[in-house]
């Protein structure tokens, strides 16, 4: 599973990198998890809010902040 953080470095966007690690740890599931900064990368998926969070090339959600709990629920879902 490949997931991919998008996000200029706001406060936000490291909040949901580092819930996306705890999910991952409390889920014991490997993924290899990504920060992705570049402007237009993020554009180049079809991004237009972040953060956002990328599973396996599927935009799974944007503009939001969600919980550990949250996460583990769209990990499981992927």
């Amino acid at each position: 599973m490949k997931i991919e953080v998008l996000g200029t470095g706001c406060p936000k966007c490291m909040s949901v990198e580092q819930n996306v690690k705890k999910a991952l740890a409390q889920l014991a599931v490997q993924a290899d998890v990504e920060k992705v900064t570049d402007i237009q990368q993020i554009i180049q998926k079809g991004v237009m809010s972040t953060p956002a969070l990328v599973i396996d090339g599927k935009v799974v959600f944007q503009g939001k902040n969600p919980t550990v709990d949250q996460l583990k629920e769209i990990i499981q879902g992927a």
